[in-house]
C-alpha cells in the first residue's frame, strides 16, 4: 500500500587514496537497517568499518626474462611435449581396451584416444605388428580403436602397417577409404612412405582414393625437397603413372576412359614431382583422336606443375 515504508535501508561509502598509480588506502563504512514494524518503529541497525592499507610494494620482478630464441610459433591443435622413453607394446594395448569400455561420445573416451595416438608415434614397425595382433579386435559398438588411430599417427611405421593391412585384405573397404585419405594430412612425409605405397597403384582393385591420397603425398614430400625428382620412390611412383599414360593416353573403351582419367588427375595432384612426365602430358592434350575429356584432363594435369617447366608443342604456335 502507499503507506508502506521500506523495509530495507542500506547505505555504503568509501574513500580511496592512489599514490604513483598504486591504490595505498581505502576506508569504508556501510550501514543496514531492517525495519520489520515500521508502525512501532522497531528494527535492527548493522554498522561496518573497514580499512585497507598498503604495506609494502615488491621491487622483484614477477616473471623471469626470456629468451626470445627460445620462443617460436606453433599451433596449440593436438600439441603434447615429447620426451625419450620407450613404450611398451602391453601399455598400449591396455588403451586400447581402455577406449573399448569406455563410453564413445565422452571426454575420457577423447582424452584416451589422444593417448593413443602419441604412444603409437614411439613404436617401431615391428611392434606395431606385434600390437595388431593383440589388438585388432572390434569394441561392442563396432568400434576398432587401433583402426581409427592409426591415420593420425602419421609416422612411417604406421604408414607401413596400413599399407600392409590394405594389401592383405585385414580391413574393411570403408576403413581402407579412410586411410587412403588420411595420407594427405602427413606433415612430414618420407621417402620410406612412398615407396612403401608404390605398390598399390599396380594392384587391379586400387581405387581412386588410392590414387589421390599416394600422389597428394607425394606432393607434399616434394613441396619440402628440392630435386626430389632424383629420390628413387619418387622415381617409382612416376614410372608407374607413367605406365598407365603410355606415349599419348589412347583408350579404347569406356572403362580405360574412366581409368586414364583417374591416372592424369592423380598426376595433376603430384604437382612438381610429375614436371618429367610433362612431354607425354602434351602428347595427351595435342593427340586430336583422343576423346576431349582426355585432351582436357592432361592439361589440367599441369595445374601443379612449375611454369618453368617446358610444354612444347601444348599450344599452337601464335596462340
Amino acid at each position: 500500500s502507499q503507506t508502506e515504508q521500506q523495509v530495507l535501508s542500506s547505505k555504503l561509502e568509501c574513500v580511496q587514496s592512489i599514490k604513483d598509480g598504486v591504490l595505498a588506502e581505502a576506508k569504508c563504512a556501510e550501514s543496514n537497517r531492517v525495519t520489520l514494524l515500521p508502525q512501532k518503529g522497531g528494527g535492527t541497525q548493522t554498522q561496518t568499518q573497514s580499512s585497507l592499507q598498503l604495506l609494502q610494494v615488491e621491487t622483484d620482478t614477477l616473471h623471469k626474462k626470456v629468451d626470445s630464441e627460445d620462443l617460436y610459433v606453433t599451433s596449440i591443435l593436438y600439441e603434447r611435449e615429447e620426451t625419450e622413453r620407450e613404450v611398451a607394446g602391453r601399455e598400449v594395448t591396455e588403451l586400447v581396451w581402455k577406449l573399448c569400455l569406455a563410453h564413445s561420445a565422452s571426454y575420457e573416451t577423447a582424452g584416451l584416444f589422444m593417448t593413443l595416438v602419441f604412444e603409437l608415434r614411439h613404436l617401431s614397425l615391428d611392434a606395431l605388428r606385434a600390437l595388431w595382433q593383440r589388438s585388432s579386435f572390434k569394441c561392442r559398438d563396432n568400434r576398432q580403436p587401433l583402426i581409427d588411430a592409426l591415420p593420425s599417427c602419421a609416422t612411417e611405421a604406421c604408414v607401413v602397417l596400413m599399407k600392409e593391412l590394405v594389401a592383405s585384405g585385414e580391413v574393411e573397404e570403408d576403413k581402407v577409404e579412410y586411410f587412403f585419405s588420411s595420407f594427405a594430412f602427413i606433415p612430414k612425409p618420407t621417402s620410406g612412405m612412398i615407396e612403401s605405397l608404390a605398390p598399390l597403384l599396380k594392384s587391379p582393385r586400387t581405387s581412386q582414393s588410392c590414387f589421390l591420397g599416394v600422389t597428394a603425398l607425394l606432393h607434399r614430400f616434394c613441396s619440402a625437397l628440392s630435386s626430389c625428382e632424383d629420390v628413387p620412390a619418387v622415381q617409382g611412383v612416376l614410372r608407374i603413372l607413367g605406365k598407365f599414360l603410355g606415349q599419348n593416353c589412347a583408350v579404347q573403351d569406356s572403362e580405360h576412359l574412366s581409368e586414364m582419367q583417374l591416372v592424369l588427375k592423380a598426376i595433376g595432384n603430384a604437382g612438381l614431382a610429375a614436371a618429367s612426365l610433362a612431354p607425354v602430358l602434351s602428347s595427351c592434350a595435342s593427340l586430336n583422336s583422343n576423346p576431349m575429356e582426355i585432351r582436357l584432363a592432361a592439361i589440367q594435369a599441369f595445374r601443379r606443375i612449375p611454369c618453368s617447366v617446358r610444354v612444347s608443342g601444348l599450344l599452337p604456335a601464335g596462340d
